[in-house]
């Protein structure tokens, strides 16, 4: 069976707007294949000075030299912007190969989906020393074999191409990494078969795979058998660009905006995620100080990782995630990941272990915490955010592994990167840093007697900002403003005033870390209090005194006289 040779799926220059530039940068490659020269002292140049491939200068020679290499193929070419690396190195390096190759397309500024090959093999062939003689020559053949299908599917170009692939998998460090080089080169007619491609062809074809990597016949009727999948209507993909998309985003990746599900019709798509800064936190209904915000902003920008602490209802939550759009300056929630710490989270849960795939086996996941890692990886450029809920009621020691080191200040970038517990896709090591622009919000609770206190090597990682009650005027111009008289709010700030000089009065069994702040006594933004006498009422017999229970949870008769007090003489006249 011939190739369906299906039409370039009409919007694909917009669903997947990488398509048309890698298909140039493949045809403008094709012209160096017997004159290899300037094209070898182009790639070793790209990204001068601060990205430039230096991997390809540490080829091994059988005299016992270490240098650059002599020469180059077209799968090596187009990995150097496509081996895991942020997508502005990548973006730079493949516009300076494209202006190289005379491709007026501009370069991608995203590559969701696209598979890379590991930064530690992104040759497609050996050192020098162990080189066969025509181990480049057969790669630039596989290469104009695919071209040349891709343009006219007849028995010769199908013999071609199964011939040459055939001699290309003979070179020492091709494998599974071949199909890559031709989704690359024409990502609408070949196969991408990465470990995390491989799951997803197996449930499209509804029949396993086999473990090693298929002959040139073998690939061309698996290609066949996909083309063919693609046209009915409920094929989880339709196209091969879409199905190395499924496979991406069944790796925990968040959807990319500049991609979309397949779908009947187009979708319209998502606005802009609107700025967020300072004001905006003040506006939402911070009692802080504008300074005090200020502080805070400055101490995670410059710390790295910041941990909100404070007495329960001091606004820590409300506050880490504010803190964490205006870290990003805006209220994307696709550059915030938040998870929550407790009891029986673990290594394996937020940041890497085996769970089920689905098909009855088990395989290596990341979790979220290494995903939003990876997520700031691939956007240099651009801080991401990591909020921790109730850091320390779970072992943070235990959840973070790794990581713990990593988030240290000093410790950030791939020069300190360490190898995970867990291997990577092929069964092999892999490592793990943290970027620069990766930043960490905690909030801990200072009363909760179950949780243990940090230990200090937790506590020198982290800047710690305290939060109190904050009963101020801000806190009673929100009230008014919600409909409560003055009076009321001010009732209701020297009652809370007294009930938390008892608490922290209270050394032996409280003390200031039991002080019950605002937030039990704040209408949400949009909320507007009709019948204020009801409203403060309800806060105490519904949120304040169960509190209060527990705090004197040996001596009833002083909670209930706690409670009592708040409501003694209320309403205000």
């Amino acid at each position: 069976m011939a190739i369906a040779a299906p039409e370039v799926e009409p919007n694909a220059g917009q669903r997947f707007p990488w398509v048309p530039f890698y298909e140039a940068v493949a045809r403008a490659l094709l012209t160096y294949r017997t004159d290899r020269a300037p094209l070898l002292a182009a790639v070793l140049n790209l990204g001068a000075p601060d990205a430039k491939p230096d991997y390809l200068t540490h080829d091994q020679f059988a005299d016992g030299r270490v240098g650059p290499i002599g020469d180059i193929d077209p799968f090596t070419t187009l990995a150097v912007f496509n081996r895991s690396a942020g997508p502005g190195k990548r973006t730079r390096i493949a516009a300076e190969l494209a202006h190289f190759l005379g491709v007026e397309l501009s370069a991608p500024t995203g590559f969701h989906g696209i598979p890379t090959v590991d930064p530690r093999s992104s040759w497609y062939f050996s050192f020098a020393k162990d080189r066969g003689a025509h181990d480049i020559d057969a790669l630039w053949r596989i290469f104009a074999a695919a071209a040349r299908l891709a343009e006219s599917d007849g028995t010769t170009e199908r013999d071609e191409f199964a011939a040459a692939y055939d001699a290309a998998m003979e070179v020492t460090g091709v494998k599974w990494n071949l199909s890559f080089g031709l989704f690359w080169s024409h990502p609408q007619r070949f196969l991408p078969m990465s470990a995390k491609a491989r799951p997803v062809i197996e449930s499209i074809r509804a029949q396993p795979l086999r473990a090693q990597p298929p002959d040139g016949r073998t690939y061309l009727a698996l290609v066949d058998e996909l083309l063919e999948r693609f046209t009915q209507a409920d094929a989880r993909a339709h196209s091969f660009p879409e199905l190395a998309l499924a496979a991406w985003l069944d790796n925990g990746a968040s959807r990319p905006s500049n991609t979309v599900t397949p779908q009947p019709a187009s979708p319209t798509p998502a606005p802009a995620a609107p700025p967020y800064a300072i004001d905006d936190i003040v506006r939402e209904g911070c009692f802080l100080e504008r300074s005090e915000i200020e502080a805070a902003l400055a101490r995670l920008r410059d710390r790295k990782n910041l941990i909100l602490q404070g007495p329960p209802g001091t606004g820590k939550t409300w506050l880490a995630r504010r803190l964490a759009y205006a870290c990003v300056a805006t209220k994307d929630s696709t550059r915030v990941e938040v998870v929550q710490f407790h009891a029986n989270s673990s290594y394996e849960d937020l940041v890497c272990g085996y769970r089920p795939d689905g098909r009855g086996r088990l395989a290596v996941a990341d979790g979220p915490i290494l995903q939003a890692v990876r997520a700031a990886q691939d956007a240099p450029e651009r801080p991401f955010v990591l909020v921790i809920e109730e850091f320390n009621r779970g072992n943070p020691a235990h959840i973070l592994g790794e990581l713990l080191t990593l988030l240290e200040r000093g410790q950030r970038g791939p020069e300190h990167a360490l190898r995970l517990v867990y291997p990577g896709e092929d069964g092999g090591p892999r490592q793990v840093f943290v970027p620069p622009n990766f930043y960490v919000i905690g909030t801990m609770n200072v009363a909760d007697r179950s949780l243990a206190a940090l230990d200090h090597a937790l506590r020198r990682r982290f800047a710690f900002f305290p939060l109190q009650p904050a009963f101020n005027d801000r806190w009673l111009t929100w009230l008014t403003e919600r409909g409560i008289p003055a009076a009321y709010a001010e009732g209701v700030r020297s009652r809370m005033a007294a009930l938390n000089g008892r608490i922290t009065g209270d050394a032996q069994r409280l003390g200031p870390q039991y002080a019950i702040g605002h937030s039990y006594c704040t209408p949400d933004e949009h909320e507007s209090v009709a019948d204020p006498d009801a409203w403060f009422r309800a806060r105490v017999a519904n949120e304040i005194g169960p509190l209060l229970d527990e705090y004197w949870f040996d001596e009833p008769a002083v909670a209930q006289a706690a409670r009592e007090e708040l409501l003694k003489g209320w309403p205000p006249a």
